[in-house]
């Protein structure tokens, strides 16, 4: 049975008791190089894709400023690769809470009847995702969509060689979204959300909060 609040759709799950799901535990990303060598490299970067045009270059050069444009440059790139790294870590974390919680409903005869396709896409299990958002379990910063996209279209994070401005440009044109959405979508319907307040689990991270 699915019930509508403010347009949403929500299963219905008999009693009233709260259900108590598995960790959400937010795992290591893959090493992140020292500071040194990622200043390196996005300096590379900076001057393969000629960040700074030639003109703009003797300008600066002119006035001794090169060099720190240069590397405003390249901290702004390490910044945009170390918050793509922890969107893909998240989403890596949620992929396995996910199957854990698909683990702990077949437990439970009252929650197994859930799993059918038709309220879950067998593939996406959206619900999951805004079962976190709706019960605020993200760190700040962290776009649980663009997350999941980031993490279901790379394996494993690429190198920060790969963030040319191209490869840029691409990242921002709505990729973790749109990766999300088709994930999520892949069995068409409209998923039924999980009631926030039937269910209970802790995220472990750099400190345990239950939510």
């Amino acid at each position: 049975m699915v019930r509508i609040l403010n347009d949403r759709k929500y299963v219905e799950i008999p009693g009233d008791a709260a259900f108590e799901l598995p960790p959400l535990v937010l795992r290591s990303g893959p090493r992140m190089d020292e500071i040194n060598e990622l200043t390196y490299v996005a300096g590379r970067i900076v001057d393969a894709e000629a960040l700074i045009p030639g003109a703009v270059q003797d300008a600066l050069n002119a006035e001794n400023l090169l060099d720190d444009s240069r590397l405003g440059l390249a901290a702004n790139l390490i910044a945009e690769y170390r918050q793509f790294v922890e969107h893909w870590v998240w989403g890596e974390s949620v992929l396995e809470w996910i199957h854990q919680c698909e683990t702990s409903f077949e437990a439970r005869p009252v929650l197994r009847k859930l799993l059918r396709p038709d309220v879950w896409p067998h593939a996406g299990r959206s619900s999951f995702v805004t079962l976190l958002e709706d019960k605020q379990a993200t760190d700040e910063g962290i776009e649980l969509e663009d997350a999941m996209g980031y993490r279901l279209t790379f394996r494993q994070p690429p190198p920060i060689e790969f963030f040319s401005e191209k490869f840029l440009l691409w990242l921002h044109s709505s990729l973790g979204r749109a990766a999300f959405a088709k994930w999520a979508g892949s069995f068409g319907g409209t998923d039924a959300s999980l009631p926030p307040e039937r269910f209970q689990f802790f995220v472990m991270s750099d400190e345990i909060r239950e939510v």
